[in-house]
């Protein structure tokens, strides 16, 4: 049914489509509420999301309020969606996807009758510029004589093509239809620079059958088994989903500002690309054979920070941008009245140490994979290293993007040793130049001062910072680079200390305390899913399968039914919190399936649960 509020749907109500350049989401009852084009981080032209219809939607549902949602899901492996809906006189299906493959950026919505007669309201508001620029609206002729509805303000124009065309009514655009059995509606809302002629209609048909075939033909590079086999498929079709077709960027999320804490500040626009999350996904591609994605990766990651490695930054724009200053959008409300809305992210001018180690761990497993270095990607490499040496003795802000004093974590001196580990491996295993003696000897100081500083004896963990008390789930990270074995007892002592500071009443585990002050902000999130996985790895390598398999299958369930997993959950709210669909969140899974499927594999080979298990490649 339609409803004509103020109010977002839940985060776990929305579905994602992708154009591979950017990706809507559309709410379980039928509204487009957030949309920006042409690009993941252009303005938004709906942002109900993060306000109400004001601030733009389209609405495509049953007039009637009874009208109930009969099934949703994704056309196999594809993000071509598809809604049935029942309604008291009759059925419809809605097919709803975005072209391609041809450079268009458009969204299609498909309206066929089933059974009987339905009656179909639409509801169009355009708001360009994140809600704030009304364009003006007029119904003309194409080129070719049909009748469009064409939306023009400043640079953005908007071409609405389409059987039923709404009319005006109070700044947008509504309308009500009726579609019977074996009857069909099409609409295809176009966007292009408003210099440029009127794109011409396309063949709905064809490309509702192109992009179905290349979904389903990249995800034909997919194949395993296991329990875990469906959720992995999905993740890694997220994955690519968030991936710009063009330029290889990878963004952490197409969204902005969808609260960490309802209610609260924490609301930060992740619609750019993290050195640090993208380096992760490379990893989960490569696992699952997708090389020309991590090749294309690599590529973006040499043009974005080509130049002095003084001037690294922990992300980019989709093309490489450099330039991602926060502001506050004081027109939005926020998310739930979660304010204030931001774009920009201000963690761009952050020093993460951790960041150097996570980009050379991936390019090593490339090499591992059969990857061949070139005249550029070497010596940008060496360049890295050498950027971290210099740093060596330098506070950071840690993986978290802490907001408060600069202090050495831990995690980000294991991923310092990470670094000067692959340098090393790239010269001893690879036949690479470098000075190997020296890259040995910073990598042992760095492993006896992080077992000396990193670790306090007697409480038997490491730390979230030196000489601290605190534990931080990034620590589980140290075996997945190698540091030391996931069973080795140090570890084990960590994972114990973790799980008495940092589990949740549900048993799902927080990044860190955030009541400690360490990160600068007033306290309060919730479970931060990308760390619970890593439990997972950790259990998985440590003969603890129950408690992997026990916690693989809640994490998993905390995915909606269309395989799409948020930032974090509130298991007292029973929902999802933060951006939404997290890349983090669903490479994560990937990793934590494939522990639990490599561990079954050894496990059933020998006869035995194997204790230590190898970093993934």
């Amino acid at each position: 049914m339609w409803f004509d509020g103020a109010m977002a749907s839940r985060i776990e109500d929305y579905a994602l489509l992708s154009d591979l350049h950017t990706g809507p989401l559309l709410s379980r009852d039928g509204s487009v509420d957030w949309l920006c084009f042409p690009r993941f981080d252009s303005p938004s032209v709906f942002g109900a999301l993060l306000g109400s219809e004001d601030n733009g939607r389209w609405l495509l549902a049953p007039e009637d309020p009874a009208a109930t949602v009969v099934r949703r899901s994704y056309v196999d492996r594809t993000f071509v969606l598809q809604t049935e809906w029942a309604a008291p006189g009759g059925r419809v299906l809605v097919t709803e996807f975005m072209p391609v493959g041809d450079r268009r950026a458009s969204l299609v919505r498909r309206i066929e009758g089933l059974e009987g007669s339905v009656s179909v309201h639409q509801e169009l508001t355009i708001r360009f510029g994140y809600g704030t620029v009304l364009p003006w609206v007029s119904r003309m002729p194409d080129s070719h004589g049909t009748e469009v509805l064409l939306a023009v303000a400043g640079p953005d124009a908007l071409v609405l093509r389409g059987d039923q065309l709404p009319h005006a009514l109070d700044h947008k655009h509504v309308g009500t239809f009726t579609v019977s059995a074996g009857e069909r509606v099409d609409l295809e809302l176009a966007w292009y620079p408003s210099h440029r002629p009127v794109p011409a209609g396309i063949d709905i048909d064809a490309s509702l059958e192109e992009t179905i075939r290349y979904w389903s033909d990249w995800a034909c590079g997919y194949n395993q088994d296991g329990k875990y086999a469906d959720a992995v498929e999905r993740s890694l079709l997220v994955l690519r989903a968030l991936t710009h077709e063009d330029t290889g960027g990878i963004v952490a999320a197409p969204t902005t500002s969808l609260p960490e804490e309802f209610g609260g500040a924490r609301n930060w626009d992740y619609r750019y690309v993290w050195l640090r999350d993208a380096a992760l996904t490379l990893e989960a591609m490569l696992t699952h054979g997708f090389a020309n994605e991590a090749l294309s990766w690599r590529n973006w990651l040499l043009r974005a920070v080509a130049g002095d490695p003084e001037d690294l930054q922990i992300m980019y724009g989709l093309g490489g941008e450099r330039n991602l200053v926060e502001a506050e959008l004081a027109h939005l409300p926020g998310y739930e009245g979660s304010g204030p809305v931001r774009i920009g992210n201000g963690a761009v001018g952050q020093y993460q140490a951790d960041v150097v180690g996570e980009v050379l761990v991936a390019l090593e497993k490339l090499r591992l994979a059969g990857g061949a270095e070139d005249h550029f990607s070497w010596p940008l490499q060496r360049a890295l290293v050498g950027f971290t040496e210099k740093h060596l003795a330098a506070k950071d802000h840690g993986i978290w993007e802490m907001r408060g004093d600069l202090m050495h974590f831990t995690h980000s001196r294991v991923m310092m040793w990470a670094a000067f580990d692959c340098a090393v491996r790239a010269v001893r295993d690879h036949g690479l130049h470098g000075p190997v003696e020296r890259w040995e000897e910073l990598r042992a100081g760095l492993r006896a001062e992080i077992l000396e500083h990193g670790f306090n004896k007697e409480l038997n963990t490491f730390t979230q910072t030196y000489g601290g008390a605190q534990t931080d789930a990034s620590l589980l990270v140290i075996p997945q680079v190698g540091f030391l074995a996931y069973d080795d007892e140090k570890m084990l002592g960590t994972v114990a200390r973790m799980e008495q500071e940092l589990l949740d009443d549900h048993g799902l585990l927080l990044r860190y305390r955030s009541e400690s002050g360490v990160d600068g902000l007033e306290p309060g999130e919730h479970p931060f899913l990308a760390c619970s996985f890593w439990l997972v790895e950790q259990y998985a390598h440590t003969g603890r399968r129950a408690d992997a398999v026990a916690l693989m299958d809640t994490l998993v369930g905390l995915s909606n039914e269309l395989g799409l997993l948020s930032e974090e959950y509130a298991m007292d709210l029973g929902r999802m919190a933060g951006n939404f669909p997290q890349a983090f969140s669903h490479l994560a899974l990937v990793r934590a399936a494939d522990a639990l499927h490599g561990t079954e594999k050894l496990s059933l080979a020998s006869g035995a649960m194997p204790v230590v298990g190898l970093p993934l490649l």
